[in-house]
């Protein structure tokens, strides 16, 4: 059965619940971040609850169990642990808590003290018949439970009698018949496993903690105030009231516990519960003793009580409540009880369930004793921050998969330094990066306003020139354009242009016809340059260059009117340069070749006599529309 659940969300990975552990129930995995609770190795004693300050650790919620089995149309029976005085000061009369218990829906409320009596006294006759075996008290289920994991060769030494939970459910279930359900209202979280082992007569359906009982009051709104004294049902208890407290049972039958002359020495808490296991195992016959042992400081400390709880308050609580109950004591009808219920089988017997993980090979922890720094030094020896008694010992639960490295302290500490030194490092490194990146920054900025600067420069100049110029990416949209270009396009370019400057991302198939945008087309193809290349454009004759700047992306283009005066005063002394040139080539060549040059001449003289008569011929026309204007 799981009686503790982990939540991964809450877990602030301090490992204190994996130091604190008995049996090293919680481990850590080699290169796994959170713990996790090995179910088979807890023994519920609720160490971890104590130290896992964000509840990442909780015991299993029986109260919407208890709640199901009240709804369940049958007899259900509180039995409860007489702990609950300590439990509760702040109700100031033992019936109330009865009467509170009654309107959860119980049918009957029972006290435990019964049952503990009738153990108390097979505790007597076993005592009391010594034939040289020592016992260990099975009083308490984290015992019961550790022996039979740890130490499954003393199983044999548990005493052979059920527990006060089991006794009173034997009991109830003779007074009220067989078909009722019984829940344990106490302070231990090791009995809601307890519980699952025992079926028959004395069985018990589900274990309520003090804590859940608390809740389920809040939750129905009950509270001392609106109930009445209610007394619980009988049978009613003797001393055995007194069994919260660690020996209160043995004094419940006057077993001796004298230093000279006692046959059981009582042993409770965490430290002393290990230590007196490990001895009792050891000196059995030296120390001739019957342990009576507790893992908690008696059961009104148990991990199913309110946090905070002050022992020698709680013991005097419980004791006042045990003289409180004497003073209403009928020794007769306790008596008549004791001799009513003395048939009931309370013998019982335990089976080892080896839970030990086998010694890992010398060589393996030797190893790890190196890597946590050990290695040389006396590993007998230990600080105790992991939890272990020794370094060896951890050593060795690291080896057996239980423990991870990083749980030791000085290994920690050692990695820490390491790591502030390589932190110290990278930070001058990245304090040197930073300054380098600072004045590349300084750098780029510069380049960038120097970038800026020849951009405007170039953008200035651009406008200034007398030929048109543009630039279009790979759909055809002008990316930029100057005055000159949008002037040589005309009125229409010019009124887009007052809304978009530049012509920016105008489409040129819309601004140009075919045979001259597809000229743009040529180039983005095929990459190659188109040079002073003669296009007509409505009533003009326009040069144009087409050259790729970037492959297949951006091209740019350089356009003149050849009818402004300048560009063909230009065009003439080009051509006329490109005559003589040519000219001068031809005479060097053979004598077929001259007549070719010459042929050639004549055709780029006409072209430009040709350009001079149709300028003329359009002058002449404009001066015919003026006048007849």
């Amino acid at each position: 059965m799981q009686v503790i659940e982990f939540d991964k969300e809450k877990c602030k990975l301090c490992y204190a619940c994996v130091r604190v552990c008995p049996t090293k129930a919680i481990a850590v995995k080699t290169n796994e971040e959170y713990p996790q609770v090995l179910h088979n190795r807890c023994i519920g004693c609720g160490s971890c609850l104590s130290v896992c300050s964000p509840e990442a650790l909780t015991f299993i919620d029986s109260t919407l169990e208890v709640q199901n089995l009240l709804k369940s149309g049958v007899d259900t029976i509180a039995i409860v642990a007489p702990s609950i005085s300590g439990e509760f000061p702040d109700i100031t009369d033992y019936r109330k808590f009865v009467s509170m218990i009654r309107a959860l829906g119980f049918k009957y409320v029972n006290e435990v003290s019964f049952g503990a009596d009738l153990v108390a006294a097979q505790y007597k006759d076993l005592m009391s018949d010594f034939k040289g075996k020592y016992y260990l008290s099975s009083l308490c289920p984290s015992l019961t439970a550790y022996i039979q994991s740890f130490y499954p060769e003393l199983t044999e030494n548990l005493t052979p009698i059920v527990n006060p939970m089991v006794a009173t459910a034997k009991v109830v279930r003779k007074k009220y018949g067989d078909h009722i359900n019984v829940v344990y209202i106490c302070p231990c979280v090791s009995a809601k496993d307890e519980a699952r082992l025992h079926t028959g007569d004395g069985r018990v359906e589900a274990v309520l903690t003090f804590t859940e009982l608390r809740k389920m009051f809040e939750a129905a709104g009950i509270t001392e105030h609106n109930r009445e004294y209610s007394e619980f049902d009988g049978p009613i208890g003797h001393l055995g009231s007194l069994f919260p407290i660690s020996n209160g049972l043995l004094q419940a039958v006057d077993l001796d516990e004298s230093l000279l002359n006692g046959e059981i020495i009582t042993i409770e808490g965490k430290e002393n519960f290990l230590d007196a296991i490990k001895q009792f195992s050891k000196y059995t016959e030296r120390i001739r003793r019957h342990f009576n042992i507790f893992y908690c400081d008696g059961c009104m400390m148990g991990p199913g009580t309110s946090s905070g709880g002050e022992k020698y308050l709680r013991r005097t609580l419980v004791t006042e409540y045990a003289n409180k109950r004497l003073k209403a004591f009928t020794p007769e009808e306790f008596e008549r009880s004791m001799t009513e219920y003395t048939g009931i089988e309370l013998s019982c017997s335990f089976k080892p369930n080896d839970q030990r993980i086998a010694m890992p090979p010398a060589e393996k922890i030797e190893e790890i004793l190196k890597v946590i720094g050990k290695h040389g030094s006396n590993p007998y020896l230990g600080c105790g921050a992991c939890g272990y008694e020794s370094c060896h010992e951890f050593a060795i639960a690291v080896a057996k998969g239980l423990a991870k490295p990083e749980m030791c302290l000085t290994y920690n500490l050692r990695n820490q330094i390491e790591y502030i030194r390589t932190l110290k490092g990278t930070n001058e490194k990245l304090a040197k990066t930073e300054s380098a990146l600072k004045n590349s920054e300084k750098t780029a900025r510069r380049e960038q306003q120097a970038s800026q600067d020849a951009n405007e420069i170039i953008t200035a100049m651009l406008q200034k020139l007398p030929s048109g110029v543009v630039i279009v990416d790979e759909h055809l949209k002008i990316i930029q354009a100057n005055k000159t270009f949008v002037e040589i396009l005309g009125e229409d370019a010019r009124m887009i242009d007052e809304v978009i400057p530049g012509l920016a991302s105008a489409d040129l198939k819309s601004l140009l016809p075919y045979t001259f945008y597809n000229l743009f087309s040529y180039v983005l193809k095929n990459n190659e340059s188109i040079t002073n290349k003669d296009t007509k454009y409505h009533e003009s004759l326009l040069n144009v260059s087409i050259f790729p700047i970037r492959h297949g992306k951006i091209v740019g283009a350089v356009i003149r009117d050849m009818y402004v005066p300048e560009v063909r005063k230009e065009q003439i002394l080009s051509r006329i340069n490109e005559a003589i040139h040519e000219n001068l080539s031809m005479v060097q060549q053979i004598g077929f070749l001259l007549g070719e040059g010459a042929s050639k001449t004549e055709r780029m003289l006409n072209s430009i006599i040709q350009s001079y008569r149709l300028d003329e011929h359009n002058k002449d026309q404009h001066r015919l529309t003026e006048d007849e204007s």
